[in-house]
């Protein structure tokens, strides 16, 4: 009965795709796993030719709410949906078919709080992902979508924010359309989440900002379409002013960063902060420390410091205070509630006065210590200072670090990098982090953002002015063994 049974899905396996080879439009009905046992969703698909628009109806015995279908990863077009005398439910979508060989379908219901995947299937024989290959630490933040990654396997970040959840771009559907192509690519993905533009977390004691904030985590971990995630990075820039533009008056301070990130100050058996919050959702997705500005002068407070490098004091503070949060966690009984990595920024400083007498291009193998900042570095080897901190602490010594922001700004100066990039630079950089076994990820900052010419001075796809020799290097890079 056993061999007979496989002789038969063999024989509908082959009918189905040979009837998709063929030049000919008609209907699929689709029925997931076996059909005989009635499981739900069915799949009512009028076919058509590769360009062309196509009919798919969704048939269920449930009555999901906030539904989406995606057609190789691109939302179709909802028609509409009906319910019959026997309480089934139908969806209609339309789509423009993609591939002639083959392509996949997607259903998900729930989108309000996080897609929940409720059926698939295949048409035809779907055309093969762009699998990565030889892994590399290079990376970019927002990487166009038809960038050629020779084959490796590097690093994509994309940004998103909390209150702009259903919002063009920055949303969560959009999010997940271009996680998905990243993956299919072999990319490793991090996703910065901060609370709006120009407030990077939830203003400072507004535990109202808070539970939005972790509501947005949830949905996101929750979500089957960015189950592709490798890790979300909670906030970014937070020791500056710039970061709490809609509270200047309250800038954020090291402890609430914690008390956001893991519950730092609170009852250790609370569980609403970020990690708790994702891991109930996703164990499996890596929750990593934001990066700090360095070189800020902000003086937000930090309790006892006074040292000429207050970017090194806030580090300090917040690491300080994430450890002692997982530590008493711990206590209680509550595991792997601290980060599971650092982001950090590292951007170089080839014009600096230390650079007398060193080629520009090789500022990231130069030590560039300042005796007024305490001999703290002043250029790309700040990530070693970063380093220091973060393998000061019991529980983050020796955690993975990512380098998620450089490039060559000047930022007291305002000088892009479209203006003072030094040929060879980028390799200088990638070589250094190489040999850097803690540190996972050279990110530069950054590719493509197609709705303003904001960031057109860093920007590889642009290349004005000399990241032209920053972008053939980029390419360069990946080829290489």
């Amino acid at each position: 009965m056993k061999g007979r049974r496989s002789q038969l899905v063999l024989l509908v396996v082959a009918v189905l795709a040979g009837y998709w080879l063929l030049p000919i439009s008609g209907r699929v009905v689709v029925f997931p796993g076996d059909a005989e046992a009635g499981l739900w969703p069915h799949f009512v698909v009028e076919q058509a030719e590769a360009g062309a628009t196509a009919t798919v109806k969704v048939i269920d015995v449930e009555p999901w709410t906030f539904v989406q279908l995606l057609v190789a990863s691109v939302p179709a077009e909802p028609q509409g949906e009906a319910v019959d005398s026997a309480g089934t439910w139908t969806w209609t979508w339309t789509y423009v078919v993609p591939s002639a060989r083959g392509y996949d379908l997607r259903f998900y219901r729930d989108c309000h709080t996080g897609c929940v995947e409720r059926g698939r299937t295949s048409l035809g024989v779907p055309e093969s992902l762009e699998r990565g290959g030889t892994a590399t630490k290079l990376g970019i933040v927002m990487p166009r979508l038809d960038r050629d990654w020779h084959g490796r396997s590097g690093w994509a970040v994309e940004i998103t924010y909390a209150l702009r959840s259903d919002d063009p771009y920055w949303g969560i559907d959009d999010l997940a359309r271009r996680v998905a192509a990243h993956c299919a690519k072999g990319l490793r993905v991090l996703v910065r989440v901060d609370y709006e533009q120009r407030q990077s977390l939830p203003p400072t004691d507004d535990y109202v900002a808070l539970a939005q904030y972790l509501a947005y985590f949830r949905r996101l971990a929750r979500d089957d379409r960015l189950q592709g995630v490798y890790g979300y990075i909670v906030g970014s820039d937070f020791n500056t002013f710039d970061a709490a533009m809609l509270m200047p008056d309250s800038p954020i301070t090291p402890a609430w960063y914690a008390r956001v990130f893991s519950g730092y100050g609170e009852e250790p058996l609370h569980s609403d902060n970020v990690v708790q919050v994702v891991r109930s959702e996703n164990p499996s997705v890596r929750v990593i420390a934001g990066p700090l500005r360095p070189w800020a002068q902000d003086r937000i407070a930090v309790e006892g410091a006074n040292s000429a490098a207050p970017w090194l004091d806030y580090m300090h503070a917040v690491v300080a205070m994430l450890d002692a949060s997982a530590t008493a966690k711990a206590a209680v009984g509550v595991a792997a509630a601290g980060p599971d990595g650092f982001d950090v920024q590292a951007p170089g400083s080839p014009d600096v006065p230390e650079m007398a007498g060193h080629l520009r291009a090789d500022e990231p193998y130069t030590d560039l210590p300042r005796a007024a900042w305490g001999n703290a570095q002043a250029g790309f080897r700040v990530y070693k200072d970063w380093l220091e901190v973060i393998n000061a602490y019991p529980t983050t010594r020796g955690m993975p670090v990512y380098v998620v922001s450089t490039n060559t700004y000047d930022r007291g100066a305002g000088i892009p990098p479209a203006q003072n990039y030094p040929k060879g630079w980028l390799t200088a950089a990638l070589d250094v982090i190489n040999s850097e076994p803690q540190i996972q990820a050279l990110v530069w900052f950054l590719d493509d953002f197609p709705h303003s010419d904001e960031w057109d001075w860093f920007s590889l796809t642009e290349q004005p002015g000399r990241l032209v020799d920053a972008a053939e290097e980029f390419d360069l890079l990946l080829r290489s063994p």
